[in-house]
């Protein structure tokens, strides 16, 4: 999920689109113990979450009218979670950025629609399918057991510690010369992740978090396989 800010412990937003992103994120929040103000243009989808959410309302989000009644310029917080239709989610984005809402994420389909979102005034662009088939593909075809892109070319990803550094500290691995990645976090067997530092022994069965550039993390990565 987003890691959305929050200043002046104002919890309320709005979420225009309620798909399978919009949905799943409007039940989290609430959840979290948000407000959530769920927009709609389908009455079968704002039904199916009426009684889950603070407020909803089937409306038109690029007709100006429709937002400034349900108050839209009144949040300093949105979601513009319509993926499936350019048109509308490039309008209500412009809309909501006229009427002075001051954080607006909105979903992208693709790093060109995300280009459009940002021209048009969006502040976080997030493209969860792309985000997620990438991380899958990282996680399916080399040795990481988890993989996060931070933003586009750095990236972390946790792994095995590596049989050839078994016993070692990370001074004497050389990992940071080797591979131009950085160990930030290691995990023993039956513990908990803890900070790494020069001086840390690798032992068999721990876990590593490594954080670099995109590319230094896939090549070491595949250096792991067998």
């Amino acid at each position: 999920m987003p890691q959305i800010d929050r200043r002046n412990d104002d919890k309320r937003i709005l979420i225009i689109g309620l798909g399978r992103f919009g949905g799943s994120l409007a039940l989290e929040l609430v959840r979290r113990g948000w407000e959530v103000l769920g927009m709609d243009s389908s009455p079968r989808l704002v039904q199916s979450y009426a009684e889950a959410l603070t407020h909803t309302v089937i409306a038109d989000s690029t007709d100006e009218d429709a937002l400034q009644q349900i108050g839209a310029h009144q949040f300093s917080l949105a979601v513009v979670a319509i993926g499936s239709h350019l048109e509308e989610s490039i309008l209500t984005t412009s809309l909501l950025v006229d009427m002075g809402v001051r954080s607006i994420w909105a979903k992208a389909t693709s790093r060109r629609h995300g280009r459009i979102l940002e021209q048009v005034g969006a502040h976080h662009v997030v493209l969860p399918e792309h985000d997620m088939g990438e991380r899958v593909a990282h996680l399916v075809s080399g040795r990481m057991l988890d993989y996060v892109e931070l933003e586009e070319g750095f990236a972390l990803g946790k792994t095995k510690a590596p049989q050839e550094m078994i016993g070692k500290s990370l001074r004497e691995t050389r990992i940071r010369q080797r591979f131009g990645i950085t160990v930030v976090s290691v995990k023993q067997v039956g513990a908990s992740f803890t900070y790494a530092t020069q001086d840390t022994v690798l032992h068999k069965g721990d876990l590593i978090v490594v954080v670099g550039r995109t590319d230094d993390v896939e090549r070491f990565a595949e250096s792991q396989r067998p």
